[in-house]
């Protein structure tokens, strides 16, 4: 019953889930493309990401000088059955797709140097 709470207490907070939102399909980001995305600061979204990791949502990868995050590959069948619910029902928020749309605008503009 404890992990069902700490669970949905993660999910508790928009930014979180509109985090969840912009992972899904298998995408990997770093801080800095979540944060222009979200248009929130690198603490702000880190903190939140790593609530994400620790509650089992997503995992990190270090990438040179920068943590990528994706949607946790292995996740127990319950946690995949609430992911999957969530974001077919948020994907199509305004916010969710100001958010992808702010996404998609940063990575056709960023220069790959700057955390790839």
């Amino acid at each position: 019953m404890q992990t069902t709470t700490e669970i949905y207490k993660s999910l508790a907070e928009e930014t979180r889930l509109r985090l969840l939102v912009l992972l899904r399909g298998g995408n990997e980001h770093c801080v800095c493309d979540l944060m222009h995305a979200l248009d929130m600061p690198q603490s702000t979204v880190s903190r939140h990401l790593a609530y994400l990791k620790r509650t089992g949502w997503v995992q990190d990868r270090r990438g040179g000088i920068w943590m990528y995050y994706s949607l946790k590959k292995e996740m127990d069948g319950f946690l995949q059955a609430q992911l999957v619910l969530i974001i077919n029902q948020l994907a199509e928020s305004s916010v969710c797709r100001a958010d992808k749309q702010r996404l998609e605008t940063y990575l056709r503009n960023k220069d790959t140097a700057v955390c790839r």
